[in-house]
């Protein structure tokens, strides 16, 4: 399918699916790009420092306090979509060199097109399988790991196991941070099994997200932020209780509680993601 425009919307045929578009009728020079119907991703054009989805802030907020501001980090991320996050840090973090895996080449191409960011050596995007790229890399070389894969509205099951947590831990520095969006809904099984996974390697973690999720009443995002030293649970906390939607920071016994009896995910065991309910992101579109 090719290209085409209706009212300044873009939809093209990417790799993975309908590509989609859309300009922020209340927010000029801002964009949300959709594959086939599910949001990716929000980009402001003239203020990457703008966050629209909420889990996004929740992600910008880890980053903002795992070290002291301004100071330039060294941060993979998987998932690309129209590379927010990326952005982000060019703008707050000046200096940091970052890496971009993206799996959907024609998806990288129509972001370069109509969604192009400020050019710098320092940040590339390749195209390529998240773990694949990641077993590739070499230890220690990152202060950051950030984890936001979805084929579809849901992250592929080998980006989900303990031998996907160690690779992962392999190339962050001593001091280094993983990162992940989860998406879940009830009961959270696959949540509470992902904090079990990377915890068998990066063991002090915390969990963020907005209570209503947390308390299994409804589907939605959940940021993982765990590492080999305690996470900065205080200032996460004032962050999410501060937010357009506040939301509440699990840690220590609250974590543990909320895990449960769930047990690590394997490669021989690993399933996709919980899938979203049917047209829950009808009334974004």
């Amino acid at each position: 399918m090719g290209r085409r425009r209706d009212t300044d919307r873009i939809t093209e045929q990417v790799d993975t699916g309908l590509a989609e578009l859309a300009p922020d009728p209340d927010r000029p020079g801002s964009w949300t790009l959709s594959l086939d119907g599910a949001p990716q991703s929000h980009v402001d054009l003239t203020d990457p420092t703008h966050l629209e989805f909420e889990y996004v802030r929740r992600l910008a907020a880890a980053l903002d306090l795992i070290a002291p501001a301004g100071t330039p980090l060294r941060v993979l991320h998987l998932g690309g979509g129209a590379l927010t996050l990326p952005r982000y840090l060019a703008a707050t973090r000046p200096g940091s060199i970052q890496r971009v895996v993206e799996v959907d080449a024609a998806l990288v191409d129509l972001v370069r097109r109509a969604l192009p960011w400020r050019a710098d050596a320092r940040l590339k995007v390749r195209v390529g399988d998240a773990r694949a790229v990641l077993a590739a890399t070499r230890d220690a070389g990152y202060d950051v790991v950030v984890s936001d894969v979805f084929a579809g509205a849901r992250t592929p099951a080998r980006l989900t196991s303990v031998e996907y947590a160690v690779e992962a831990a392999r190339v962050l520095r001593p001091g280094g941070w993983y990162l992940a969006n989860l998406a879940d809904g009830p009961p959270l099984r696959y949540a509470r099994a992902q904090v079990a996974t990377v915890r068998t390697v990066l063991p002090r973690a915390c969990l963020v997200a907005d209570a209503a999720v947390l308390r299994g009443r409804r589907y939605g995002n959940l940021v993982l932020v765990a590492g080999r030293q305690e996470p900065p649970v205080a200032a996460l906390t004032r962050r999410a209780a501060g937010d357009w939607f506040p939301g509440r920071v699990l840690a220590d016994t609250d974590l543990d509680r909320f895990v449960g009896g769930a047990t690590a995910v394997h490669d021989s065991d690993a399933t996709d993601s919980t899938p979203p309910p049917p047209g829950i992101f009808s009334v974004r579109r």
